[in-house]
């Protein structure tokens, strides 16, 4: 069996509720973050509702007008983490506009390098976890996964978990400590994204990170092509 106790995980709630407020996103992804934490993996909660994150794609807003920006400390959480799960409720069918801040400002450090040459986001996983009263959890699950591998993430299998409850106004997952906590289908996915995020977490980990050829921006730069049929090609 696998030790993972020196593993870290970032868990990023991007309700619209602000700590101190009943998040049933929070409640959900408290199942994977207590599975992980019974495997020893260091874990971090930052509810994002609770931060100043300006819109924008560049590492640090203030350099671009605006007053403060709570997000490059933020990052730094980001990019000592080996595993990052974003969890989001559902509103008008898509993740929520503090969900696509999020990953805008994860985008704007994307086109940092490792000490590889890799982009920075290099040999970290990455999965999911959707609440809602509305149909749409895949589509969000994939919006997102589609984002994080986009930026450099590995995303392993079953890397997303969700539940939603009838549609419109009702019940939402965890109240009264009962609602779809007995739910199969979303207690199996959690637990199996749980798993498979820190086993990929372990292997990239053990293999120090993506095997560094055919990706390196530096070398690229310089005018390596890696195979490429048209050495000519820019």
């Amino acid at each position: 069996m696998a030790r993972y106790d020196d593993l870290k995980a970032l868990f990023l709630n991007c309700s619209l509720k602000r700590s101190g407020e009943t998040s049933h996103t929070q409640t959900l992804m408290d199942v994977a973050i207590g599975i992980m934490e019974a495997n020893g993996v260091s874990t971090t909660t930052l509810r994002c509702a609770d931060l100043n994150v300006p819109p924008g794609v560049q590492p640090d807003m203030t350099e671009h007008g605006f007053e403060t920006d709570d997000w490059p400390e933020a990052q730094t959480q980001v990019m000592d983490a080996d595993i990052l799960v974003i969890g989001t409720p559902i509103w008008l069918g898509d993740k929520s506009s503090i969900c696509t801040r999020v990953i805008e400002r994860l985008y704007g450090y994307s086109g940092k390098l490792n000490d590889k040459g890799q982009y920075a986001y290099y040999g970290r996983v990455g999965g999911c976890i959707v609440t809602g009263n509305e149909d749409g959890i895949k589509h969000v699950g994939m919006n997102v996964l589609y984002s994080l591998q986009h930026l450099g993430y590995v995303i392993p299998p079953q890397a997303d978990a969700g539940w939603i409850g009838e549609a419109g106004p009702g019940p939402s997952y965890g109240d009264d400590g009962t609602v779809g906590v007995d739910n199969e289908f979303t207690q199996r996915n959690t637990t199996f994204m749980a798993w498979n995020l820190m086993h990929l977490a372990r292997m990239l980990k053990d293999a120090g990170g993506i095997p560094a050829h055919g990706n390196q921006k530096t070398a690229w730069d310089k005018g390596e092509r890696f195979d490429h049929p048209n050495p000519e090609y820019r």
